[in-house]
């Protein structure tokens, strides 16, 4: 029976052969040992599992959802959470000048001390001002030789007034003689005219004399310290004086000496910056947030700092205030404003900076003026989803800071 089956089996596959639409020509004649061996080799065959196709809907549809959610957690974060890693410390940094031009002759500091308020910093050649103090104490005294010189003089101009005054009155009483005697008989009127012409030059006399004495009165300027004379004289004394002790250059509070690059025997003038001096005074941190980020961020608002020389530590914060304005960097020409031209697709967004101060007393040892900041600041409070996922994002980012 099982002869039969295959040699039905043989003449199927030799009219399938002959029929085959694909090739369109007949296949070699099937044996009857072909017939025997073909269930064998299309058994595997059949058995294998079809290949299915890359499921590429699913993964456009996973695709598009995620970026919906972070689109989604991008506008949410910007409106109750933003946050920025652009910040930086900052402290009140000043350029110590000297007050007056000299060669510095000693240098006291060293590059990133601590100094105290009062603490000389260097000083420049003292010669030049003690010269100058020399000079202008001599000056005050011939105010007051030139000051007595008036006053001599002075007395001299009242004295000849009181001689001028006798003398009117010695003319005058001559001359009421000379007149009663003409008037007489006695005397001749030439007497009488030469004796008026006498009391003419006597009152002149008189008029000359005082005029003097007013004069004097001017030149003198008064007595003492009222003497504009003397008063100038000590001015200019109390002024170089004062250019003495600004030959040496004093910390104006207590801070710290940076980047410094003065040395014995370099000439500086007045006003010229001559090192760097950071105050000890509590630093800020300074943010730059961009104008979409600051809708709900108010001045009180909790935030969260993560420094870099701290990595694994979160700070508390409090938004301080927000700058209301920054330089867009516009240029003008013959008092005109200039077109900026761009060349870009979209216009990058601006930022403002935000003033965040530390809510913790001691500030961090090893942060530094312009250490990097990352601040997240919780404009809409720090009780919502928003808020903890972003605080719990930055304590992840704090721990990478150990690597980088």
């Amino acid at each position: 029976m099982s002869r039969l089956q295959a040699v039905q089996s043989t003449g199927a596959a030799l009219e399938d052969d002959r029929t085959a639409p694909e090739t369109g020509q007949a296949g070699p004649p099937a044996t009857v040992a072909d017939a025997a061996t073909m269930p064998a080799a299309t058994a595997p065959e059949a058995a294998a599992p079809k290949r299915k196709r890359p499921p590429a809907k699913a993964i456009a549809r996973i695709l598009v959802v995620f970026l919906l959610l972070l689109l989604g957690w991008y506008v949410a974060t910007d409106r109750l959470a933003p946050s920025s890693s652009s910040g930086a410390v900052n402290a009140f940094t000043t350029q110590v000048s000297p007050r007056v031009a000299g060669v510095v002759t000693e240098v006291l500091v060293a590059d990133n001390q601590e100094v105290k308020a009062g603490d000389t910093l260097f000083i420049l050649d003292p010669r030049p001002f003690d010269l100058a103090v020399l000079q202008a104490e001599a000056n005050l005294a011939q105010a007051n030789q030139g000051v007595d010189a008036s006053t001599a003089a002075l007395s001299s101009s009242q004295a000849r007034v009181t001689q001028a005054e006798a003398a009117l009155e010695n003319t005058r009483a001559s001359v009421a003689r000379t007149k009663s005697l003409v008037e007489r008989g006695v005397a001749a009127q030439a007497m009488a005219d030469k004796a008026s012409a006498e009391l003419k030059s006597a009152e002149a006399s008189l008029a000359a004399a005082r005029a003097d004495l007013s004069a004097a009165l001017l030149k003198a300027g008064g007595k003492g310290v009222n003497n504009p004379q003397i008063q100038l004289a000590q001015v200019q004394l109390e002024q170089a004086e004062l250019n003495r002790t600004f030959a040496t250059v004093t910390a104006p509070t207590d801070g710290v000496i940076t980047n410094l690059r003065l040395a014995v025997g370099q000439f500086i003038n007045a006003g010229s910056p001559a090192l760097t001096f950071i105050g000890s005074e509590r630093p800020w941190i300074m943010v730059d947030m961009r104008e979409n980020q600051l809708a709900n961020v108010q001045p009180g608002a909790d935030a969260s700092i993560l420094f870099d020389g701290q990595p694994g530590k979160i700070f508390k914060g409090r938004v301080q205030g927000i700058a209301w304005g920054i330089d867009p960097g516009r240029t003008s020409a013959n008092g005109l404003p200039q077109n900026q031209a761009s060349t870009r697709w979209f216009e990058p967004a601006r930022t403002m900076p935000v003033h965040v101060e530390l809510v913790d007393d001691d500030w961090p040892a090893n942060v530094r003026v312009g250490s990097k900041v990352n601040v997240v600041v919780y404009a809409g409070g720090q009780s919502n989803p928003i808020a903890w996922i972003a605080s719990g994002l930055q304590h992840v980012a704090s721990y990478f800071s150990f690597l980088y």
